[in-house]
């Protein structure tokens, strides 16, 4: 049975999951209060960076099983299924903010006038079903709906890839009719379907994204006990990833994690323990090991310089919290440039994807559209982000363009056996550091 589906919300969940759904053959409307957005994604502009978004855009549009509004009544007038897609921004004290969830929900509740399950995707904490059902019931007068829980397990960069794949479905109901239709709905992506209460699906993403992040955590704390005894990380983390109780994903040390999931789910996780008195120790020292992991690289290039990064031209590579994503939510390079220009370098920028965002977070960013002419002169590579471009550097183009053969490398891409062999001084994280 094919669907109707009304998403409310089109940032990276709301638009990907709706644009999959209808690509499965469901008839599906997202729904954005914002007005010229909702134009844009009528013409096929996209507002987020997403590889292969616009394409399934274009094709569900002319396909007549996609179509975008700024309407509750228009989106919901035929909707099996209301998905709550919106975000949920962390405040100052790390909780998350419910305002949008809230009042997509007394939306929705104005033109609910038959039965239809309203389902949260956007990730919120625990008890938010139960205050989506009250401010419903609240407006309509009667409990003739189902609200249910239905995370998102996406990665920014992969996101069709993760929906179309998807490797399990929660979804956390009330009702026999509530689940079946869910299942129903995930059946064309996965046969791994959780089903449990919405408490209980709620905490599950929270647990998730807060256990990868404490694997981060955890290796980039290896990495720096590795670099003081001599040890080389990406070998240890290559011995513990063929151990199946661990296994090898999120363990590649760096300068941690960022983006829109990590930071503000630990920081929500925390806080929805706090409010419930318990104290969740392990994934506060998560949050402090992060923030400090990212100044590793501002370290290693003042200890190349001797201390003294006056004048300094450093070409950074990588703006974005990771490749394939224009996302600069809690990206590294939002903190590490300021605090390069505080120490008087002078700092080139390369992310054609990001720039625009980039910019609009850091102040006095100057940057470059040819990853070769960024390179130009400077006396310091810095890699922030590991776009494959970076990856396939013509290191001996590199070493007759800089001033200094020198290449701080915050994601250990490159081996250092064959940076030596080039003859560069290669800082990398949690191995030994080449000096040529």
């Amino acid at each position: 049975m094919k669907m109707n589906i009304c998403v409310i919300g089109t940032g990276y969940v709301g638009l990907v999951s709706g644009v999959c759904f209808s690509d499965a053959g469901n008839n599906v409307t997202c729904l954005d209060i914002d007005a010229q957005k909702v134009e844009n994604l009528k013409n096929g502009i996209i507002p987020i960076y997403e590889p292969g978004l616009t394409e399934l855009v274009e094709k569900n549009i002319s396909e007549g099983r996609l179509s975008f509004t700024t309407d509750y009544a228009e989106g919901m007038k035929d909707a099996d299924l209301v998905i709550i897609a919106v975000g949920t921004p962390p405040k100052e004290n790390g909780e998350a903010n419910l305002q949008y969830i809230e009042a997509a929900a007394r939306s929705i509740a104005e033109h609910l006038h038959d039965y239809k399950v309203i389902v949260t995707k956007s990730t919120v904490p625990v008890g938010t079903g139960a205050m989506i059902k009250g401010v419903i019931k609240e407006v309509v007068g009667h409990e003739e709906f189902d609200v249910a829980s239905n995370p998102e397990f996406l990665r920014e960069g992969s996101a069709i890839y993760d929906t179309v794949n998807m490797e399990r479905a929660v979804i956390g109901v009330e009702s026999e009719k509530a689940e079946a239709i869910l299942k129903e709905l995930h059946a064309p992506f996965t046969k791994n379907i959780v089903v449990t209460n919405i408490e209980t699906s709620e905490m599950i993403k929270y647990a998730s994204n807060a256990f990868l992040a404490t694997k981060i955590s955890f290796i980039n704390e290896v990495a720096n006990v590795c670099e003081l005894v001599g040890a080389d990380v990406t070998k240890v983390a290559e011995g513990m990833g063929y151990d199946p109780r661990i296994g090898p994903q999120f363990l590649n040390a760096g300068i941690g994690y960022g983006g829109s999931c990590f930071p503000k789910d630990t920081s929500a996780l925390v806080k929805i323990a706090d409010q419930v008195g318990y104290d969740f120790k392990i994934v506060k020292d998560v949050e402090a090991v992060n923030g400090l992991q990212r100044f590793k690289v501002v370290d290693k290039l003042v200890e190349a310089f001797d201390g003294d990064l006056t004048d300094k031209k450093i070409a950074v590579l990588g703006l974005a919290f990771k490749p394939n994503t224009d996302d600069m939510r809690d990206a590294p390079s939002v903190d590490v440039i300021p605090k390069l220009q505080e120490l008087g370098a002078d700092i080139t920028a390369y992310d054609r994807i990001a720039e625009k965002n980039a910019k609009a977070l850091i102040p006095n960013l100057r940057t470059g559209q040819d990853l070769y002419e960024v390179i130009q002169n400077s006396d310091a590579i810095l890699i922030l982000t590991e776009w494959d471009e970076v990856r396939e550097l013509d290191l001996e183009k590199v070493a007759t363009l800089v001033n200094s053969k020198v290449i701080i490398d915050g994601r250990n891409i490159f081996d250092p056996a064959l940076m030596e062999e080039n003859g560069f001084y290669y800082a990398s994280i949690g191995r030994k550091t080449v000096k040529a």
